[in-house]
C-alpha cells in the first residue's frame, strides 16, 4: 500500500478536538481542497428490496482528507512522549448498508469495533496486506472487533453488500490529522525540523509538499490541493 511506511499513528481523529500544545514544539495548520468528485457507490438492490425505497446513505465524510508527516524521524522526548496518544478502542458502524465513519485514522495498537445496526446480516473482512480479516455473518445489536497492528491503508468491505466500503488508516507516529467539514486540519506537537506533508484521499489521490518546522516552534500554515 502506499502509506505502508509512512503512516502515523493517533485515536480516531475528530476534527475540531483540541489538543494540549507542548511548548517548544510547532503545529501544522491549513486547509485541503478536492477537486476530484467521489461518489458514493450504488447500491445493488436484492429481493428483499422490491417494492420499497430504502436507500443507503452517503457517507457524510467522503470528502474528508488525511494530513499526515511521512516517516518523520524525529527525538522522541520524555515531553513527546507524554502527548503520543495511547492506543484505545475506535468504532466503525455498519447503518442503513454504509459503514460511518467512511474513514477512521487511527493508532498501531489501537481495537476496532464494527456494530451491525441494520435489520440484514453483514460481513465485515480485508483482504489489505497491513491487516487481513473475515468477521463472517452476524446480524442487527452484535459486534466483533479487530485490532490493527501493523501501520498502512486498510480497505474494508462488506460480503454481502458490495457497494458498502470505508477505509482503516492506521498510523505508527502521531503526526496526522483528519480534516473537519471544512477541510481544515491542524496538527500538534512537531519538533523542529523539515517533512515531506502528505494529504491522503480515497486511494491513491494524494498532494505532497515539504514544510520546516522552525526552532522554537510556532503555527506554520500549509494548504494542500487533491484532484
Amino acid at each position: 500500500m502506499i502509506l505502508a511506511l509512512g503512516i502515523a499513528g493517533g485515536i480516531p481523529a475528530r476534527p475540531g478536538a483540541a489538543m494540549q500544545v507542548t511548548v517548544g514544539m510547532g503545529s501544522l495548520r491549513g486547509r485541503v481542497n478536492i477537486l476530484r468528485v467521489v461518489s458514493a457507490p450504488a447500491r445493488r438492490p436484492g429481493i428483499a428490496d422490491f417494492g420499497t425505497s430504502a436507500q443507503p446513505e452517503a457517507p457524510p465524510d467522503l470528502p474528508r482528507a488525511v494530513v499526515f508527516l511521512e516517516s518523520p524521524d524525529v527525538p522522541v522526548t520524555s515531553a513527546l512522549r507524554s502527548q503520543r496518544p495511547v492506543p484505545g478502542r475506535a468504532r466503525m458502524d455498519q447503518r442503513n448498508e454504509t459503514f460511518m465513519p467512511h474513514v477512521l485514522a487511527i493508532d498501531v495498537g489501537t481495537r476496532v469495533e464494527f456494530p451491525n445496526n441494520d435489520q440484514t446480516f453483514h460481513n465485515v473482512f480485508s483482504l489489505s496486506k497491513p491487516r487481513h480479516f473475515d468477521l463472517g455473518r452476524y446480524g442487527r445489536n452484535h459486534s466483533k472487533t479487530v485490532l490493527f497492528d501493523r501501520p498502512g491503508v486498510v480497505r474494508v468491505f462488506c460480503d454481502i453488500h458490495s457497494h458498502m466500503n470505508a477505509f482503516v488508516v492506521v498510523f505508527n507516529h502521531p503526526y496526522h490529522a483528519l480534516t473537519d467539514d471544512e477541510g481544515r486540519y491542524r496538527i500538534d506537537n512537531i519538533p523542529a525540523g523539515t517533512y515531506p506533508v502528505i494529504a491522503w484521499h480515497e486511494g491513491t489521490a494524494r498532494d505532497t509538499r515539504s514544510v520546516t518546522i522552525p526552532p522554537g516552534g510556532g503555527i506554520v500554515d500549509l494548504d494542500l490541493l487533491v484532484q
